[in-house]
């Protein structure tokens, strides 16, 4: 199966529906980050803050490939036509339950966040003595990539539906270059971001906006339908 040419867009997509919340949450976190290792300067801070971010990103794109495979194991181990349909809506339910739990209209199983925060927690211990080295923010950003957040949850579901580990690796490298920007905003300073997230209308403006955009990935014909994933396997398709 080809990886679709809009896989990485998809991920850029979703990304950029993430800016506010990620200015809000994440740009703390790396202001915290970037404070940790003492820069000198301004051309320091920037470097340790692009490291940090280098390793949030690696993390996304390596649960990105995990689940690509994943997906990929369903296509191979089901007919390929239904195990695109239960995939795709599968991922679409994903998004309009996170959508709407991002905008407070439906509550997070708190065991996800528990499950998460416990992996988190043991590769931090892993990876600790390795923080006071050269790559130490490099190496903080990968612990960064795996804190429990509804946005990377629902970026990593629908990464699953690339049906292949390069393709789920392709979309979160999407999404998290798009996070980037916001992030490195909130972290030098500019707080209008991180002012507006704040705000609850906006919160639940941008969870709607997510849940309709996964109600898109289903209705045939829509710019959106292929747009997160592969495209239909040919097989599925192929007139009998």
């Amino acid at each position: 199966m080809a990886i679709s040419e809009f896989s990485f867009l998809g991920g850029m997509v979703l990304g950029f529906a993430s800016t506010l919340h990620c200015a809000g949450m994440c740009g703390g976190i790396a202001t915290s980050l970037t404070l940790m290792f003492a820069p000198q300067s301004a051309m320091d801070r920037a470097r340790i803050l692009m490291l940090a971010q280098a390793g949030r990103v690696t993390s996304y794109v390596a649960a990105g490939a995990i689940l690509g495979y994943f997906g990929s194991e369903l296509y191979t181990s089901f007919n390929h036509a239904g195990a695109f349909r239960v995939l795709q809506w599968f991922g679409a339910v994903v998004l309009i339950w996170l959508g709407l739990t991002f905008a407070g209209l439906m509550p997070m199983p708190s065991v996800v966040d528990r499950l998460i925060a416990r992996v988190s927690a043991a590769i931090a211990r892993v990876l600790a003595p390795m923080r006071r080295s050269a790559v130490g923010p490099y190496v903080s950003g990968l612990t960064w990539g795996i804190i429990p957040c509804p946005m990377v949850y629902a970026a990593l579901f629908t990464a699953m539906l690339a049906g292949t580990a390069p393709g789920g690796a392709l979309f979160m490298m999407g999404f998290g270059l798009a996070t980037m920007i916001p992030v490195g905003l909130t972290a030098f300073g500019v707080s209008s971001l991180a002012k507006v997230e704040a705000d609850g209308r906006a919160r639940i403006a941008i969870g709607v906006v997510i849940a309709l955009f996964g109600a898109s990935t289903i209705i045939p014909g829509s710019p959106t339908n292929g747009l997160l994933c592969l495209n239909e396997p040919a097989a599925a398709v192929a007139p009998r």
